[in-house]
């Protein structure tokens, strides 16, 4: 019997959309590692969203609040959708993704972009642009425009309208956000990319100053390269095997990283980890999510693609659970089921059969199971 005072705990909050409907394919994962691989973890199922609201007047209701905040790390789905408008704007702001992020300070969002070769005849993107795409994409997630203040709509005295937002950084918060790059850059291949617009905005001018003192001082074995926003979302489409790591600003990373879709095949295979600090235990808080949204238009359809939330379980066992080879294992099995011909509709070629959203989760599962039993047969 496990000890479950070792165990990890996860919440798994499915949310709204097609979030629970690709959670529960993760979810699946999760407990094949538990049981299969031995993985220490306890997950806890919590709800969010217009459900909840219903019956208890708010979106995150004490008792998802309570999974979060005991959490080691969060498994979220998706939010919004038609369903917002049945919720009034204050009880969505209270339970916002973004009033969580900024709680649990989850500054730094890691978007791993990899192309993968079996998806190669439908991506957007030609197959020579996609070769050898590997790089990870560092968004700044707790400040910039998205937190600054002031910020509001007023009327000005000639009757017009006008809304305005503050974009704001501080030297601590590029700082800390550029050390989790370089570190990262660290274990990769060396190279960091860092995103402004140091040529219009005084905010990028000091995010470009902080970024070069913090490497000159630290970070020297680390290559350093410079690009404005506008020219790295046409490099990302244009030669996106160019990059390593690539860190940046909230909305800057908020951008890229969708553009950054299109040489990974389909929005709907982005994972995505977002990490708060260290604490003195040597923890940190993590959310886990798939990057794409709640795509109103086809949830309950059974059609969604889980890959981004079961690859976001891989980022989970890398950096929370402390388990690489699993994460390797589980990295490896979804590339063997796209081999084998596994697809949703979003990355369907045409004439290709479309697998459901639990028909990927089992393709994933059988791919599991062959690809660790070669692994232990080899061992």
């Amino acid at each position: 019997m496990k000890d479950r005072s070792n165990m990890v705990k996860v919440a798994v909050v499915g949310g709204e959309g097609i979030g629970p409907e690709v959670t529960a394919q993760s979810h699946r994962i999760l407990n094949w590692f538990a049981a299969k691989r031995g993985v220490p973890v306890t997950l806890r199922e919590a709800q969010y969203g217009l459900i909840p609201y219903l019956s208890t007047g708010k979106v995150l209701p004490e008792d998802t609040v309570e999974a979060m905040d005991e959490a080691d790390a969060i498994l979220w789905g998706a939010t919004g959708g038609p369903e917002t408008k049945e919720v009034p704007a204050a009880a969505r702001k209270a339970g916002s993704l973004l009033s969580l992020r900024r709680k649990y300070d989850l500054y730094a969002n890691l978007r791993p972009i990899v192309a993968s070769p079996a998806l190669a005849g439908s991506a957007p993107l030609k197959a020579e642009v996609l070769k050898d795409v590997d790089f990870v994409i560092i968004r700044e997630l707790t400040s910039g425009i998205y937190f600054g203040e002031p910020r509001g709509i007023e009327t000005l005295a000639d009757g017009q309208r006008r809304g305005f937002n503050t974009e704001q950084y501080t030297t601590s918060q590029i700082r800390r956000v550029a050390r989790a790059a370089f570190e990262l850059a660290r274990t990769r291949r060396n190279s960091v990319c860092s995103v402004d617009k140091a040529n219009v905005l005084e905010t990028s001018v000091v995010w470009r100053e902080e970024v070069i003192a913090l490497h000159k001082e630290e970070f020297s074995d680390v290559e350093l390269t410079h690009l404005y926003v506008d020219n790295a979302a046409m490099q990302i489409v244009r030669e996106p095997r160019q990059f390593d790591v690539m860190v940046t600003g909230n909305i800057f990373g908020d951008i890229l990283s969708d553009c950054a879709a299109m040489a990974s095949g389909s929005l709907g295979m982005l994972p995505s980890a977002s990490l708060g600090p260290v604490d003195r235990f040597g923890r940190r808080k993590a959310l886990y999510e798939p990057v794409h949204g709640s795509a109103p238009d086809i949830a309950g359809k059974g059609i969604a693609n889980p890959l981004g939330s079961i690859l976001s379980v891989a980022m989970m066992l890398r950096a929370t659970l402390n388990r690489p080879e699993d994460a390797d294992l589980l990295e490896k099995a979804v590339q063997t089921a796209l081999a084998a011909g596994a697809r949703t509709a979003d990355i369907a070629e045409p004439g290709a059969t479309r697998l459901s959203t639990v028909e990927m989760g089992d393709a994933v599962l059988s791919a599991l199971d062959r690809v660790a039993g070669r692994e232990r047969e080899h061992a």
